[in-house]
């Protein structure tokens, strides 16, 4: 994504809201706060009585931005997707600590690492900070139903902690295991309530039944894409291996020291992989990665189903719905696997909120944002009082205005006392130290040339200047790095691949492109993407590689929907782009941006297709179109009409599944996992309101 431009101008109108607002909120800090140890005082409201909002707040364990709606067109994410659809998306968010309790303590405290001297999975917080008061805390001293639901804190007696909870917080039941003889990743054939997240899943869309009448604040989180990445078969089917590409580098940076490749690489001590230091293969790297799309793809379907729910319950245009993951994950870069390092990989976290009825919904931010900004966040959007003691800075005014001149740095640490590691992100560099002021070494990455961290630019003498100047900005701490409240006008944005400049990158910009390929005086002088001269396929694959961004939160949805009659075009394009594929990063993710068009084409009738080989031995593939989003069921007959084995493939979104990574698989087994006879078989199909019966035959 390109930096934003750094507003210069007042805008009195939307600034002169916001301080107000905030002015109003400065007057009841301390009230608030003090009421925040009142919690059984204030009676629960009536959501049908009152303007606030609900709250529903989603946490996912080890989730990096490798998400449909953050650029990646490869992912199957449509529920998450159908957020950033209502909200706005922080393209530049990052986790206070890179490991799951002392991230998940910072953001529901408001409170920083350095704060709450939480360091590892088993530090209980209130025993440094005993009156600390936790967000749902806030929310139940002012008068919300507080609920929790799956993996919300990391401890369970923080979890069950009666101060923040309404009633007792529930999560699924965990069965420990061996790693040493479980593998990495597994693809199990079974339905989605198997697992702990389906179970989570389920009980919030029971809680949301319960609680509808009430004004709410609910926490659901979801263990997955956390390790072993387990999930149903029907979401690795999503996925090939050649859908995904090799990380950037898999060698650690040139020049790092020592310190900062201490990674405790969780994955090694899992049954299929090595233990040692070695390399993976290329195969088990994108083995890996395959599951790991999997398993976000699964917990992108359970999420999908509370989003339902609130939409079903008409409680979705009253309800705050923020969206995280609790720090970034390793998936092979740097030749590290897992979090707890301070690499751009390990911190960035995927951060996304929606207010009802906010000015721009569908909008992207490029601002500095922090994990612990979510408490004050909710708080402003509910009209709350924003406690004194947060450490964290209302993302309000980014919602309300995107381009916003923001924070000019995040905060993250990760480490011990002694060989702790200190790091700022800036918009362009992330600088850190080691030891105590660096005497254990220092980084620098420069990320407009550098955007995969290859090269420690630290000890170059021509950026001693900058190291100076980065460390104090470091040791100024995050205090000097807050915005100034002061009014300002956001200067327009424009994407380089918004061919018509109309805010959005669709269909539209890829026809203007194909129109003047070979064309000597292009009437588009944005048409040559790449600057070569030329205007040919690559400048394509460059536009197609972010279609669906925009510049224009006022621009359509729709605009990214592909019709029918572009499907033809979109093929063409395809087999030019397969022709001239080099194997670079412009042709892979080019090409998997058109095949993701293709998919997600809405057919003008939904089919059932013949499955495919016919006759098979051992598996098929059963093929189909979906003109609307319906949850699909096959079931599959013998001759005496007894059911052999039941498909129950959930909700599907619209689009075409015809090709084997999205088409129903049968493996040719029955209910028992016994592989079936020779002979004929049928399977009736079932999707919305269409009901069809085909004939398969098995040829052993």
């Amino acid at each position: 994504m390109p930096k934003m431009s750094v507003p210069q101008k007042s805008e009195h109108l939307s600034m002169k809201r916001s301080l107000t607002r905030r002015d109003f909120l400065s007057t009841g800090l301390k009230a608030g706060a003090a009421a925040a140890f009142t919690t059984g005082l204030l009676p629960n409201l009536d959501a049908r009585t009152t303007q606030r909002y609900n709250v529903l707040f989603i946490i996912v364990d080890d989730l990096r931005p490798m998400l449909g709606c953050y650029g990646h067109p490869e992912m199957h994410t449509p529920n998450i997707d159908r957020i950033a659809e209502r909200g706005t998306l922080f393209n530049s968010a990052y986790c206070q600590y890179p490991l799951c309790s002392p991230s998940r303590t910072s953001m529901i405290t408001g409170l920083r690492p350095e704060t709450t001297n939480v360091r590892n999975n088993s530090t209980d917080f209130r025993q440094r900070l005993p009156n600390a008061v936790t967000l749902p805390q806030h929310f139940k001293a002012h008068g919300y139903h507080t609920q929790s639901v799956g993996r919300v804190f990391h401890l369970p007696t923080l979890q069950d902690d009666e101060n923040s909870w309404s009633v007792p917080s529930w999560r699924p039941v965990w069965t420990p295991f061996d790693k040493q003889t479980t593998p990495s990743w597994q693809a199990l054939d079974v339905g989605d309530d198997e697992f702990r997240d389906g179970k989570t899943a389920r009980r919030a869309v029971q809680v949301l039944e319960q609680i509808e009448q009430q004004q709410f604040f609910l926490t659901v989180g979801f263990y997955k894409p956390h390790l072993p990445l387990k999930a149903p078969r029907k979401y690795f089917d999503l996925y090939n291996t050649q859908d995904f590409n090799l990380p950037a580098s898999s060698k650690p940076p040139l020049d790092a020291p020592a310190r900062a490749l201490t990674n405790w690489s969780a994955i090694r001590a899992f049954q299929d992989l090595p233990s040692g230091t070695e390399p993976l293969s290329d195969e088990k790297t994108l083995e890996l990665i395959r599951a790991y799309a999997a398993a976000t793809s699964y917990i992108d379907a359970q999420i999908g189903r509370v989003l339902n729910q609130l939409d079903a319950l008409g409680l979705t245009e009253n309800t705050v719905i923020a969206f995280c993951g609790d720090h970034g994950h390793h998936l092979g870069e740097h030749g590290i696997w897992g979090k707890q390092t301070l690499f751009e990989v390990s911190l960035r976290s995927p951060l996304i909120v929606s207010v009802p009825r906010q000015a721009h919904p569908k909008a992207t931010t490029d601002a500095l944002a922090e994990l612990v900004d979510i408490y004050p966040t909710l708080c402003d959007a509910c009209q709350l009082p924003i406690p004194q003691q947060l450490e964290g800075t209302s993302l309000m005014p980014l919602i309300e205005q995107p381009t916003h001149p923001w924070k000019t740095a995040t905060f993250s640490r990760f480490g011990g006392t002694v060989s702790r590691g200190n790091s700022i992100r800036t918009d362009r560099y992330r600088y850190t130290e080691w030891g105590e002021n660096g005497e254990s070494g220092i980084e620098l990455y420069d990320y407009d040339v550098d955007p995969n961290e290859t090269v420690n630019i630290a000890n170059l003498p021509e950026n001693a200047e900058l190291i100076t100047q980065l460390s104090e900005q470091l040791h100024a701490g995050w205090q000097a790095a807050l915005p100034e409240m002061q009014e300002q006008v956001p200067i327009p944005q424009t994407l380089p691949w918004d061919i018509n400049n109309d805010g959005i990158v669709d269909i539209q910009d890829l026809i203007l492109v194909s129109t003047n390929f070979g064309g000597e005086a292009p009437k588009h002088l944005k048409v040559d993407v790449n600057g070569d001269g030329h205007v040919d396929i690559v400048d394509l694959l460059l536009v197609a590689a972010h279609f669906g961004e925009s510049s224009n939160s006022s621009a359509p949805s729709t605009s990214t929907s592909l019709l029918s009659e572009h499907t033809a075009l979109v093929n063409e394009w395809l087999t030019e782009a397969r022709l001239a594929d080099d194997g670079s990063d412009v042709f892979q993710q080019g090409i998997a941006a058109l095949k993701h068009l293709i998919y997600t084409t809405a057919p003008t009738e939904t089919v059932l297709l013949p499955n495919y080989p016919n006759p098979f031995n051992p598996e098929t593939w059963i093929p189909y179109d979906l003109a609307e989003d319906a949850d699909v069921h096959i079931d599959i007959y013998n001759l005496k009409g007894e059911s052999v084995r039941q498909l129950s493939l959930g909700f599907q979104t619209a689009g075409t599944y015809r090709t084997p990574s999205r088409a129903a698989y049968w493996d040719g087994r029955n209910a028992v996992g016994e592989p079936v006879a020779s002979g004929i078989y049928f399977y009736t199909f079932q999707a919305g309101q269409l009901k069809s019966t085909r004939q398969m035959v098995i040829l052993k």
